[in-house]
């Protein structure tokens, strides 16, 4: 009997263990604490090893931190194999956590919702397959401090925004400075999620809701995809909302000192995260919290949100599916692309917000008014929110483009997002579209390692151009036809020419003494009276040219064969 007994009672010790065990530091302190980052894979490591049969965690590239980026597979049938996972027809959702470390709610609701599912406390529908990123930048979350976000209603302590490299990665995923975007462009194309969501907390105005959504705008998404974004999936995740308790509303993207009076939406350029999945067909979102809350309210609405994610990609699977390989086969074909999109400030939808009034009091640190909000004065109003975008600066698809070699830091990015290209086996010459760099205007400072390109302009001419061996063939007739056009193209607003991969070209390399090439420049013009005609008409119009020897030595060198082909010819040229 007492043998028994003991059985019984080392039975029901074996049972209650999991539960005490994946007890999170955020409920072990009553929502005041957020994970550290080695506490976040020694969780993982342990709930991953006690339910094999649904969870798996494995490791992908590298971070600036020098810690390799994981990812945690939460897959029913014990199936952890993506490209199996796709033929089955599951569906993906990716979840992005801690890309900001100080704001450190997804990676607690994730730990929880992971957990929950292996023990049975909720289900995650047959058709559905979670991929997590733990802890997106880990370098910020190891740089853990008490004293960031000091605007922020908890947790006691969390990470930087800064990762390994102080850069902020939510501007990264295009021009991959870190070890992360890297990472993280090998993870998105082995899952190929069909949704992605990278979990925020929001800074700015005060108001009522507890979380806010910031999703790919419907217009830049675009087509079939970019329709049942805007009809069926945000409203289906609002209305899911609204069951579980909370006011969703468009991330508060306001512009004014209060979003009294609206405001336009978001638009993510593919250097966000959403922007960058856009590129390749999946529905992307931004759940930003908002920072005024107490940590726990936040936690609870971000879990919420996933569920809500987790049974709208699950009862339309389906449809999901088949407008993501719609979209796929579409664009192959797709003639051309545009590469920037305006808001029409002429057309807004109204949406019920909830937010307090404001005012404006004296200032204790300087006296002078400053504003404030009265929470004891909660108001809800029909809010203007100008979500309309038309697109512009459409492109013409070329038959391919051809990238010499040398250039290989942007094959190298080619190849990281799985790009389709061949080299040219043999020296060869091929007839072109070749632009020539016109003008453009460049940030006076720094931004994200970066001194960014804008109001680019362009000519274009066509030529046979001489290629190299080893020289690279990028076909137009694949599923990454967009990436490739909105990197490719120079004027696009994140292109790699925006982001200085091709400043070399910027630069003129060959010059020429003005002693010694005023002879030569003098024997051309009679060998080229129309050159001479050209620089007689230069004259005339332009009196500060007409008086500048330089600048007509100079003019003439620019239209003579001695000038520097390279300067100003953007090495991306276009097969027609």
């Amino acid at each position: 009997m007492r043998k028994l007994f003991t059985i019984i009672v080392l039975m029901l010790t074996w049972a209650t263990t999991p539960a005490q065990q994946f007890t999170t530091r955020y409920e072990k302190t009553n929502g005041n604490e957020t994970a550290t980052y080695p506490e976040v894979i020694q969780y993982y490591q342990q709930l991953t090893a006690r339910y094999p049969q649904l969870l798996k965690m494995i490791t992908i590239g590298a971070t600036d931190a020098g810690f390799p980026l994981h990812l945690v597979i939460c897959s029913p049938a014990k199936d952890f194999d993506f490209n199996s996972l796709h033929r089955k027809n599951k569906r993906i959702l990716l979840i992005n956590n801690g890309i900001h470390p100080g704001e450190p709610d997804g990676i607690d609701a994730s730990m929880m919702l992971l957990r929950d599912i292996a023990q049975g406390k909720t289900k995650l529908p047959d058709n559905i397959v979670l991929a997590v990123i733990p802890v997106y930048n880990i370098g910020g979350a190891l740089n853990r401090s008490t004293y960031y976000r000091v605007d922020q209603n908890g947790p006691d302590a969390f990470g930087s925004r800064g990762n390994g490299q102080n850069l902020d990665l939510n501007r990264d995923f295009i021009k991959t400075d870190s070890k992360n975007a890297k990472a993280f462009q090998e993870i998105y194309h082995l899952t190929d999620p069909d949704v992605f969501i990278d979990n925020h907390v929001s800074n700015g105005a005060d108001y009522q809701h507890i979380i806010t959504l910031l999703s790919t705008q419907y217009n830049k998404l675009g087509g079939p995809m970019g329709e049942f974004m805007h009809n069926s999936f945000e409203p289906g995740l609002y209305k899911l909302m609204k069951t579980k308790g909370y006011d969703l509303v468009p991330y508060v993207n306001h512009f004014d000192e209060t979003p009294d009076s609206g405001w336009v939406e978001f638009s993510d350029l593919p250097r966000y995260s959403s922007g960058y999945t856009t590129l390749f067909h999946t529905f992307g979102f931004v759940p930003e919290t908002h920072m005024l809350k107490p940590y726990p309210q936040r936690v609870k609405a971000t879990y919420a949100l996933m569920e809500a994610f987790i049974q709208f990609t699950s009862e339309n699977s389906a449809t999901i599916k088949q407008l993501r390989d719609q979209t796929k086969q579409s664009v192959i074909t797709q003639k051309s692309f545009p590469l920037s999109w305006e808001f029409d400030m002429n057309k807004y939808s109204l949406i019920t917000f909830r937010g307090f009034a404001s005012g404006h009091k004296p200032s204790a640190i300087s006296g002078l008014p400053r504003l404030y909000y009265d929470r004891s004065k909660p108001y809800e109003k029909q809010i203007k929110f100008y979500n309309y975008a038309n697109a512009e600066n459409y492109v013409d698809k070329p038959q391919a483009y051809i990238i010499p070699q040398g250039w290989w830091a942007v094959i190298d990015q080619l190849k990281n997002n799985h790009i389709q290209m061949r080299r040219l086996q043999k020296d060869t010459t091929i007839y072109v579209e070749v632009y020539h760099i016109g003008d453009f205007k460049t940030y006076p400072k720094p931004y994200e390692k970066h001194y960014l390109h804008t109001d680019i302009k362009v000519t274009s001419t066509k030529d046979s151009m001489h290629f190299r061996s080893g020289d690279y063939y990028i076909p137009m007739n694949q599923t990454a036809n967009r990436f490739l056009m909105e990197t490719l193209e120079p004027t696009g607003g994140d292109s790699f020419f925006a982001w200085n991969f091709f400043d070399a070209v910027l630069g003129q390399k060959e010059g020429y003494s003005p002693y010694v090439f005023e002879d030569t420049a003098a024997e051309y013009l009679k060998n080229h009276p129309e050159l001479q005609t050209l620089l007689d008409k230069k004259k005339a119009a332009d009196t500060a040219f007409a008086n500048s020897a330089s600048a007509q030595l100079n003019f003439v060198y620019k239209n003579t064969p001695y000038a520097e082909p390279e300067y100003m010819r953007y090495p991306v040229y276009r097969v027609l």
